[in-house]
């Protein structure tokens, strides 16, 4: 900016930018609006950058478990599901096409008891579900088909105060038919494996149970609740959905996963716009500092701006003048709370521990915010954009007292004298 303003002006703007003990008050503001820029400038980055790893944890893992699109069909449950898997997993852009047996049932030890979702897949299938497979914390997925065992999430383990070896009731609703009804369905499975998939809700309430052992369990036996498709691209689905159809060659309801979360991911977008508007207007606040403190500085220095007038600086020179010190504390605050807004948005998860350390409290806890961990992801195009919003809002703060201190009249302004 240098190139812009001779050497003249830049020194002026900087004694008015030097404190004074006459000029405190006048100090004062100017540091309040600065702090107020670099906290808003700060503050809208870590937010940001949190608010878009909140959306991304959670994708990856309701994704990585949940699957993409979901095959169901009309009226009854699925029994040609090998060959309709087998096809489906054959277009272009699918990764696999899982069969899947799932129902809600009553988990039981010695110690306690906890509702939970068993999930009947295949061993091949569950090993490249990644989220599952690369986060299992004790045990083996290996030897899982043909056996008994089952894969229970961390978080439903320890609740249940079980580990790798030990058995655990379940209790389905839906048992065998008797005269007088439906009879409870109670069998006791051996834990084989142990995942942390970083996701509470699903650590908490997720058993995983060879394809063939939940089909007896929930007496479906040949058949299957659905079909889980995973693609290489969840974002172009409206690209694969049509090939998929055409694959399953049958009646059958097709959804992904943008239906079925759309009122969740919804509301992540609405609240990040609002907290991105609300934190805007600390920055517009700061900005407005600078409007009242040049303000109240160009009244102050009435007498040194006549005076400057008639040593022969010019109406441009005097607008120079006092757009550099009000662009000062602007570009200053946004290139301090720039760094600030960097550092702790790259260390959110360390300074979040810290915090719950010294406070003896839990910040974020995993039970309400679905995640065991505080995510993080700073994006370089919306840094740039508060940057260039913060110094934007900053420059033309400083534009009204420049243009009042370039009209002051120094007859008038050395008459008051």
């Amino acid at each position: 900016m240098g190139f812009l303003f001779s050497s003249f002006e830049w020194l002026v703007a900087w004694r008015y930018l030097r404190a004074r003990r006459r000029d405190g008050f006048i100090s004062v503001i100017a540091g309040f609006s600065f702090v107020g820029i670099m906290l808003g400038v700060a503050t809208l980055i870590v937010v940001m950058a949190v608010m878009n790893g909140f959306r991304q944890e959670l994708m990856s893992k309701i994704l990585g478990v949940n699957g993409h699109a979901f095959i169901q069909p009309y009226g009854e449950a699925l029994s040609d599901y090998e060959n309709i898997a087998a096809r489906v997993a054959r277009v272009k852009g699918v990764t696999l096409a899982a069969p899947i047996v799932e129902g809600q049932v009553l988990s039981a030890s010695q110690n306690a008891t906890s509702g939970a979702l068993v999930r009947g897949v295949r061993e091949a299938d569950l090993k490249r579900f990644t989220s599952v497979a690369k986060n299992i914390v004790d045990g083996t997925l290996n030897g899982f088909d043909g056996s008994e065992k089952i894969a229970v999430g961390r978080r439903l383990a320890g609740f249940l105060g079980v580990g790798i070896g030990d058995k655990i009731k379940l209790l389905s609703p839906k048992g065998p038919s008797t005269p007088f009804g439906s009879a409870p369905r109670q069998k006791s499975y051996e834990i084989g494996a142990i995942f942390e998939v970083g996701m509470s809700e699903f650590d908490a309430s997720f058993v995983f149970m060879p394809l063939a052992e939940a089909q007896l369990y929930f007496d479906s036996e040949g058949q299957a609740a659905m079909i889980e498709v995973f693609v290489d691209s969840p974002d172009r689905m409206d690209d694969v959905l049509p090939k998929i159809r055409e694959a399953v060659g049958m009646p059958h309801a097709l959804t992904d996963w943008r239906f079925r979360n759309r009122t969740f991911f919804g509301a992540l977008e609405v609240e990040r716009n609002v907290m991105f508007l609300i934190l805007t207007m600390i920055v517009l606040v700061a900005a407005l500092n600078i409007i009242s403190g040049l303000t109240m500085l160009v009244k102050d220095k009435a007498r040194g701006i006549a005076i400057l007038r008639t040593m022969g600086a010019t109406r441009g020179s005097i607008l120079s003048i006092f757009v550099i010190t009000g662009a000062a504390i602007g570009v200053g605050g946004t290139f301090v709370g720039f760094l600030l807004g960097l550092l702790i948005a790259n260390n959110v998860e360390s300074l979040r521990q810290a915090v719950s350390w010294l406070s003896g409290a839990q910040i974020f806890p995993p039970e309400l915010y679905f995640l065991s961990r505080l995510p993080s992801d700073v994006r370089p195009s919306e840094v740039v954009a508060i940057v260039v919003m913060a110094l934007t809002l900053s420059l033309l703060a400083t534009l009204y007292p420049a243009w009042r201190a370039a009209k002051l009249d120094p007859v008038e302004a050395l008459r008051g004298e």
